[in-house]
């Protein structure tokens, strides 16, 4: 063997290695559902990389994304929730749980269900890389967006979206970037509503234990669970 196929093999060895110590790190950091959250999860159809909640194919539909390193599963409570009021909910798998690798994952959602009356949005991370999907639709198929301690960047402006809006934030959040939450009201449109859960925190969007950086919750996962099914349904019902 040539001393130049030595060192390719040997840089291929390394890179190999790195990927792996990699892909082992990421999956040591990433959160996982709590046991409530994994026995909801189990009631959901799991095919095609998407948890799904079915409800009345009649209302409007909901494509959800999750936050960074968080398995979607652990947004099954609510998402039960919405789906027993009615509204088909999909909770969509993400590269790695990282929204950023797969903002056009809600394209192969809409496509296989023949969606034509759907909301998207996301937790944290992941309601930046809906509303930039969002941002880039140019159809009424997308009748609204919805952010859980998130909102839009530059990219993802939703300033001239003619749909409605929904922006639902804790208390309690800890790791949520407020100075950048309110700079980024310029990228939301007029009719946006804003909603606060007392004693709401980051972590309690999902349910997946403690988050890092995080502040105490002032209620229950049970309770905040609740709140955020609850508002993002009475929302449901104000879209025809």
């Amino acid at each position: 063997m040539k001393k130049w196929q030595k060192r390719l093999l040997w840089f291929i060895g390394v890179l190999v290695a790195l990927v792996l110590v990699g892909l082992f790190y990421i999956k040591t950091i990433t959160y996982t559902p709590t046991t409530m959250a994994l026995e909801a999860s189990q009631k959901a159809t799991d095919e095609n990389d998407v948890l799904y909640f079915k409800g009345k194919e009649e209302n409007p539909a909901l494509i959800f994304y999750q936050g960074a390193l968080v398995e979607s599963a652990s947004y099954s409570i609510w998402a039960e929730k919405v789906a027993e009021a009615g509204f088909s909910v999909y909770l969509v798998k993400q590269p790695l749980n990282l929204a950023v690798l797969g903002q056009n994952k809600a394209e192969q959602v809409i496509r296989s269900n023949h969606l034509t009356n759907y909301v998207i949005g996301g937790h944290s991370l992941g309601g930046v890389m809906a509303s930039r999907f969002a941002a880039e639709q140019d159809n009424d198929d997308l009748k609204g967006v919805f952010f859980l301690a998130s909102y839009p960047d530059e990219k993802g402006s939703l300033s001239k979206f003619k749909g409605q809006v929904l922006s639902l934030t804790g208390s309690k959040d800890g790791v949520l970037n407020w100075q950048a939450y309110d700079q980024a009201k310029k990228y939301l449109p007029e009719q946006t509503v804003f909603e606060e859960i007392k004693g709401g925190n980051h972590a309690g969007f999902g349910s997946y234990g403690e988050q890092k950086g995080d502040k105490p919750a002032g209620i229950n996962n049970d309770e905040q669970q609740q709140e955020v099914a609850n508002l993002l349904i009475n929302w449901l019902k104000t879209i025809h």
